[in-house]
């Protein structure tokens, strides 16, 4: 399900897109994750874990920038899905975005995998 760009200020700067694959809900974000988009991925995140989708699989590899409010929006749905008895994981992130989190430490709270495919099957 394609998420779009409902609610932006920057209309096109974030597109998201959900599916479910296997016990995984599978959010693949592209484009820039900062404060003006951030609720674009904040929504469907939430959308999942309310439906009781608590093994998220963001798929980074089409992200191409994350400020710190992306990060807090990836940091909350982690505390929410741990909560919930899952987990957020993280696939496929461009080194300018994992730049990001091994520079604030983030990369240690989260499960991080080369690939979705191996996401996937973990």
């Amino acid at each position: 399900m394609d998420r779009g760009t409902v609610g932006s200020a920057n209309r096109g700067r974030l597109r998201v897109e959900v599916r479910t694959e296997g016990r995984s809900e599978v959010v693949t974000p592209a484009g820039e994750l900062d404060h003006h988009t951030a609720d674009l991925l904040r929504a469907p995140l939430e959308e999942a874990l309310e439906q009781g989708r608590t093994r998220l699989v963001v798929d980074c590899s089409h992200l191409e920038f994350c400020d710190s409010t992306g990060l807090n929006v990836l940091l909350g749905a982690r505390l929410k899905a741990e909560a919930a008895g899952g987990g957020v994981h993280l696939a496929g992130m461009l080194p300018v975005v994992a730049r990001v989190f091994e520079i604030t430490g983030a990369e240690a709270v989260f499960t991080v995998h080369d690939s979705l495919g191996a996401a996937l099957t973990d």
